[in-house]
């Protein structure tokens, strides 16, 4: 016979404790008797090992991509080394604060890392540095020598780097900065994305630093001191990108508020398309097993409940050759830290490795089929979820459910009513999925309604009529037996064969007046009547909650939806409100901090680029790639058939991060132009994007490009980071 042992752990590193815990184990193991043994059955370290090696994979992936589009850009392999060691330097760096901080790696605080921001700092120096190598000196040198001496080296990548430094600090600085709204989240979404922007914090500060000091140095010692004569492949790529780009430039460039209009035109389509796009706090993350949720009619005896549990378990197993096996854990235990009653079970579904599936290709294909297997057995009804996902909803809400909607009112019997027309609506919505509807009625009391003139009449009293039922059923104490020096108290009570027939109690006899009994028929009306099974209660109202799971569609959109139908449908009476909780709640809760802190941070940066140029019209022309930027976000989101998330907000910031980096790079450009320049400005304007056009796109395809592996993984864990990625 089987026994099982949970544990649940509260703050630290889950993968240390976990080691620890084996090890504890098997010490244990060799002094157990023959035939017992110790077998892990639910091991969440399998999702947490799969999850960090999706995390890995993507990181290693991402960081040779943009070593590889270092190199094709900068033409010149010791420049792309020196620009990719930043990657590690600044996460060694990152590493160590976190340490400092307490800051956990997990799957947000690392799989957000974006390998292309850390460089991006790195990428603008270094480019100045070869373009005034490969360019400036060229020509000035014509007929002098093709070698410098290292102070001449020196003296050049200091002049070139002091050049480009205000446009790289300020840069990253901004990217910092647009980070602190994920800082300021609070609650459940806190605890889930301020480890990622702290350390995506740290990474940049690190890179920040190295940008200022280490890639200048390591420029004068390592790059080519020879003035080269002949364009490499790189030099040939960027001339024959600009041939191109330059006359489509100047083109646009004479159709100005065309231009203009077409942009802001499709910002407005985006807008559009984001307010019908829906939203979800986080994508669900493929645990890798499931967590189903058992219930039977209320009432049902431990017996009954393990028939049917026993059943359904036998279905999955012989049904489904993807079930490896099920562990069921039913009513409470000894110590209550998760209190159900007997009717309600918690069935470990564990699962094979998805590559060996047959019966479904997604986990949500796999929870309908299992669902519809399960209808054949009588009287269950089942929820399928993760099994964290079910515990982190239940520690949001109160209830295991994605979505929980909770009635407060007065009246037990008018909440019942309305969370059964609300469970009928639930039905109707597509998407939503597992209703359960929380049971306050159903247990059955024999009612005493008493006759008080009948007791007058008769010179009953109601304390007689009490004790007297009292005695029948709780027993009451006729006198003392004595075996020795034991003394033991002799009960009276009904036996049980008596007690469950309520004619029984209506002939139990009760004294009156004069010495006589009467049935207590005849004194009060005795019947068998369903009573309250629990009463909740929150905020010091009744309640009662409607919770269900969504699959095939956003939570948002379904919540909206059965807001309207709810409207149309459900007429509340004075006094009692309907509210939407689970991830809805935490949704709603994230986005409108977002709201207050993200406007701040665009201020701050406002403010940043104002220092930088000392010039408004400027930090309003950078400013203005912030909103057109996240058109193409939306656009990709909207292509992919995916929902707004917190995820993918965060990936919006670190857009907009991206988009005032290369705007502070090509203004820089065109002021300095400008300071030497007597031109027209359009060609001001063509020449500075002429100069600037590398490391604009370096910074923009190293910033992509390190994303893609994450964008397009399928691993254990993904999930949560493609529509960041996406963005």
């Amino acid at each position: 016979m089987p026994g099982a042992v949970v544990m649940m752990l509260k703050g630290g590193n889950s993968k240390d404790v976990i080691k620890k815990i084996k090890e504890k184990i098997k010490v244990i193991e060799t002094s157990l008797p023959e035939g017992v043994i110790i077998e892990p059955f639910l091991d969440r370290t399998k999702m947490v090992n799969n999850a960090i090696g999706t995390v890995q994979t993507n990181l290693i992936e991402g960081a040779l991509i943009v070593v590889f589009v270092l190199v094709i850009f900068l033409g010149n392999l010791r420049a792309g080394f020196i620009v990719a060691s930043v990657i590690p330097l600044s996460l060694l760096f990152a590493i160590i604060m976190m340490n400092l901080a307490g800051t956990s790696g997990n799957l947000m605080s690392l799989g957000a890392l974006d390998f292309g921001l850390l460089v991006d700092g790195g990428v603008i120096i270094v480019e100045a540095v070869l373009h005034k190598l490969h360019h400036g000196i060229r020509h000035r040198r014509a007929h002098g020598s093709d070698t410098l001496s290292q102070d001449e080296m020196d003296a050049e990548v200091a002049g070139s780097s002091k050049k480009m430094m205000n446009a790289a600090a300020f840069g990253q600085i901004i990217i910092l900065v647009v980070y602190l709204p994920v800082l300021s989240l609070q609650g459940i979404e806190g605890k889930m994305f301020r480890p990622m922007a702290e350390t995506v914090s740290f990474a940049i500060l690190g890179a920040f630093l190295l940008s200022l000091t280490y890639i200048p140095m390591m420029s004068a010692l390592f790059l080519s001191k020879t003035i080269g004569t002949k364009p490499n492949f790189s030099d040939k790529m960027m001339q024959a990108i600009t041939n191109w780009y330059s006359p489509l430039l100047r083109k646009v460039l004479a159709f100005p508020k065309m231009v203009v209009g077409i942009s802001v035109l499709l910002f407005a389509v985006a807008a559009f398309i984001m307010s019908t796009m829906g939203g979800e706090f986080i994508p669900k993350l493929e645990e890798g097993d499931f967590a189903v949720e058992t219930r039977l009619l209320t009432g049902s005896s431990l017996s009954t409940t393990v028939s049917s549990l026993q059943k359904t378990a036998k279905v999955l197993l012989d049904s489904f050759p993807e079930v490896q096996k099920v562990v069921t854990k039913i009513g409470s235990g000894e110590i209550p830290t998760d209190p159900m009653p007997l009717e309600a079970a918690d069935m470990m579904v564990i699962l094979k490795d998805k590559k060996d599936w047959t019966s479904a290709k997604t986990f949500d294909e796999l929870a309908e089929k299992m669902s519809t297997a399960l209808q054949q057995v009588p009287g269950v009804t089942t929820g399928f979820q993760f099994p964290v996902q079910m515990r982190f909803n239940e520690l949001m809400t109160g209830a295991r459910q994605d979505v929980v909607c909770k009635v407060f009112g007065d009246d037990l019997d008018s909440l019942a009513a309305i969370a059964a027309r609300m469970g009928l609506l639930i039905n109707k919505v597509e998407g939503a999925k597992d209703l359960y509807v929380e049971t306050v009625t159903g247990v059955p009391q024999m009612v005493i309604s008493y006759n008080r003139s009948a007791i007058a009449r008769y010179g009953a009293s109601v304390a007689e009529i009490n004790r007297t039922v009292q005695a029948a059923y709780a027993g009451s104490k006729a006198g003392v037996v004595f075996e020795g020096d034991k003394r033991f108290d002799l009960v009276v009570r009904l036996n049980n064969e008596q007690k469950a027939d309520i004619g029984n109690l209506g002939n139990l006899m009760i004294g009156v007046a004069d010495g006589l009994q009467v049935p207590l028929s005849e004194l009060a009306t005795v019947e068998l009547k369903e009573g309250p099974y629990q009463i909740q209660r929150e905020e010091a109202r009744r309640r009662i909650m409607v919770g269900f799971n969504v699959r095939g569609r956003d939570v948002q959109s379904i919540v909206e939806e059965l807001q309207l139908k709810v409207k149309d449908h459900i007429r509340l009476p004075t006094g009692y409100s309907i509210s939407y909780g689970g991830q809805y709640e935490n949704l709603q809760n994230a986005t409108s901090r977002l709201a207050i802190a993200l406007p701040i941070a665009l201020l701050l940066i406002f403010v940043l680029l104002y220092f930088a140029f000392n010039k408004i019209k400027y930090g309003l022309l950078i400013f203005s790639a912030i909103p057109l930027s996240a058109t193409g976000g939306i656009f990709s989101l909207w292509l992919r058939g995916m929902p707004f998330s917190i995820s993918a907000g965060v990936g919006f910031i670190a857009l907009f991060g991206v988009a005032v980096l290369n705007g502070i790079v090509l203004i820089t450009e065109i002021v300095r132009l400008r300071l030497n320049d007597e031109s027209d400005v359009k060609e001001i304007v063509v020449k500075a994007t002429e100069a600037r056009l590398r490391p604009i796109l370096m910074t923009a395809a190293v910033a992509s490009l390190g994303f893609l592996p994450m964008a397009l993984s399928s691993g254990a864990g993904a999930e949560v980071q493609r529509p960041l990625a996406t963005v």
